[in-house]
């Protein structure tokens, strides 16, 4: 009998993530799982509760909602070997996507869980992300973005609508009336980029903000993060490029380079352009720039 700590983001996709949770627990706890509901009004409370029953022994920790579930869930069990469970049931679900997950089917979710507990995890990376000065880090399984594209994920967190890519497109119409470009030195293993520019992305997988394919060929699995950086761009330059990003057409703009890197540190170069704004990654806010990125192969073991 395996025991499985579950946490729920009950506002995920407007409420269904509270429905997705009960189904979920009812689910485990009749194929003969012990479950421990793990959830909190808040994620800060979660996290705690769920660090702490993984110290206690559980044998996985299983997340139910979107994006910012995964991301709560992979700071918990990354290089601990615990394995981590994934039940989409959020809006945006970029990371669920990535991994080849079930979407919105609660049911299909708890068979690819048991699947991985039957025939074990797969190991896939992880990226650790910390002020170059200071130890303490975050981990982040998907996309870190720190440019006009990070500007459009805060707007778009404080909309209540539209539901999901929507609403970057709701807020690229809002930030567009006070960007320019950004002054950025990005310095990756054996380069290191020196611009005025409008995008800076460090992926580990193709998709975020709800299912753009920012890094068309991001691997979650082969050590080496994308990092996708764009040029200045005028207004009317964005507003043309913005809608490609959906179909990953974007990386054949001239202005748009793809390097890949095992680290990436971000400093902000003030003479190049505005300051950048703060980063964001799983969609959920880190903070300012500088910021220093370092893969780590087979961190987190998903069960798939």
């Amino acid at each position: 009998m395996t025991t499985l700590g579950v946490v729920v983001n009950p506002t995920a996709d407007r409420g269904h993530g509270h429905r997705a949770g009960l189904h979920a627990i009812e689910a485990l706890r009749r194929r003969g799982h012990t479950v421990e509901d793990l959830s909190a009004p808040d994620l800060e409370t979660a996290t705690a509760r769920a660090r702490h029953a993984a110290v206690d022994g559980l044998d996985a920790l299983v997340v139910v909602g979107g994006d910012g579930m995964v991301h709560l869930g992979a700071n918990v069990v990354a290089d601990t070997g615990l394995p981590l469970g994934i039940i989409a049931a959020g809006t945006g679900n970029d990371l669920p996507r990535a991994l080849g997950l079930p979407l919105g089917d609660v049911d299909a979710a708890v068979t690819a869980i048991e699947h991985g507990l039957a025939h074990g995890p797969r190991a896939i990376d992880a990226v650790s992300v910390r002020p170059p000065l200071h130890s303490a880090h975050e981990w982040y399984l998907g996309v870190l973005s720190c440019g006009i594209d990070a500007a459009i994920n805060a707007r778009a967190n404080a909309l209540t609508w539209p539901r999901g890519s929507a609403r970057y497109v709701r807020a690229l119409a809002t930030e567009l009336g006070r960007f320019r470009p950004y002054g950025y030195r990005l310095t990756l293993d054996d380069v290191v980029w020196e611009s005025a520019g409008t995008l800076v992305a460090v992926a580990n997988t193709p998709w975020f903000g709800g299912g753009m394919r920012i890094a068309p060929d991001a691997l979650f699995d082969d050590g080496l993060l994308d990092v996708v950086v764009a040029g200045p761009f005028t207004k009317r330059g964005v507003v043309r490029i913005f809608p490609t990003i959906y179909s990953g057409r974007h990386v054949h703009h001239p202005a748009v380079q793809v390097f890949r890197s095992r680290t990436v540190l971000i400093e902000p170069i003030g003479a190049l352009g505005g300051v950048p704004p703060d980063a964001f990654a799983d969609g959920e806010r880190l903070g300012p720039v500088p910021l220093l990125a370092q893969v780590r192969p087979g961190a987190v073991h998903v069960l798939a």
